[in-house]
């Protein structure tokens, strides 16, 4: 019998305590264990031995590339925060508030080599075509990122631009988090893709979903400041979804609110509500909503395109509902 999507958070957070990191340079392993310790919701790693096991691999067999993704990603929250000025992660200083940019740069690029390293461990034969969807994954997360910080400089992003930079920020590591998994249960190609495609449209969905809760969620559950990406000027799906519905006036005054100072706390304050009042008489944040649910019945086509017996399929479906599930 498979296990449920808790059992296996369950075996993996087993496996991640165990993980052993030296002891110096103190400055460069302390934050990378205080990184790897913070919480999140595993949903890299969860998915990648799901699919393991939905083709009949074995959990603990697949557990390096599940280290391997999990750490990746945690390296690219160290280097991201760094550019986003973000003081809190998962409700609590990030690496960059804590030890500074320097610090987190180094920790982070440890991480990265780390996070190849985990892969190693798999099988021989595989290791060829896992490494090289691993790397392509790795240097797309770059050029999403590079997407992201170049649009924060231009005022209006098309949409096309914006889910080209997210389908490569974001979506590209859960899709690879997805088929890895499949590869090294050995399924056939056919259902190795159609499963990176569910994890690229859960990814899409993923971000727009945290798009939505960077400006609507409730900070204390979503584990950092709110309006974040407002402050910074990020093009989120919001923003971009503003910008093409506003004409006019309504324009004239996005464009004015994301020129608002934000020296102090008060300042901070008002242009987030400046820009959310935008939004609501936009409804762009229902919009967002809508979306969401589009990309998840997408990722879910590509499931029913695979026959799974249907107690395997539900773990793919329950592990959909809870990624989206943020946004209620």
């Amino acid at each position: 019998m498979a296990h449920t999507n808790s059992e296996i958070l369950q075996l993996f957070e087993a496996t991640l305590s165990q993980m052993q990191t030296p002891e110096e340079p103190e400055l460069l392993y302390t934050p990378i264990i205080y990184s790897m310790s913070g919480g999140g919701k595993r949903l890299r790693p969860v998915l990648l031995l799901i699919t393991a096991e939905a083709f009949g691999g074995d959990v603990e067999g697949a557990m390096p590339a599940a280290l391997a993704v999990e750490i990746f990603h945690n390296f690219t929250l160290l280097h991201d925060d760094i550019m986003d000025n973000a003081e809190v992660r998962r409700g609590r200083p990030s690496v960059y508030a804590k030890w500074g940019g320097n610090v987190a740069i180094l920790s982070g690029d440890a991480m990265m080599i780390d996070s190849f390293s985990r892969l190693s461990a798999l099988p021989q034969d595989k290791l060829p075509r896992i490494m090289d969807i691993f790397t392509r994954m790795a240097l797309q997360v770059c050029e999403g990122q590079q997407y992201d910080m170049d649009f924060e400089n231009i005022d209006f992003v098309p949409m096309s631009d914006y889910l080209k930079m997210i389908g490569l920020k974001t979506a590209v590591l859960i899709a690879c988090a997805a088929k890895l998994g499949a590869i090294i249960a050995e399924a056939p190609a056919q259902e190795c893709d159609l499963l990176y495609k569910y994890g690229y449209d859960l990814g899409l969905a993923f971000q727009v979903a945290d798009d939505w809760l960077d400006t609507y969620a409730d900070p204390k559950v979503f584990g950092k400041a709110i309006g974040g990406d407002i402050l910074n000027n990020k093009k989120n799906w919001l923003t971009t979804r503003a910008f093409e519905k506003a004409s006019g006036q309504v324009r004239e005054q996005l464009l004015a609110a994301m020129e608002m100072p934000i020296e102090t706390e008060e300042q901070k304050a008002a242009k987030i509500a400046a820009v959310k009042d935008i939004y609501a008489a936009l409804e762009v944040g229902e919009e967002a909503k809508q979306e969401i649910v589009r990309l998840h019945a997408q990722a879910m086509d590509h499931i029913t395109q695979l026959g799974l017996e249907p107690e395997k399929a539900a773990l793919l479906e329950n592990y959909a509902k809870k990624l989206i599930g943020r946004t209620k």
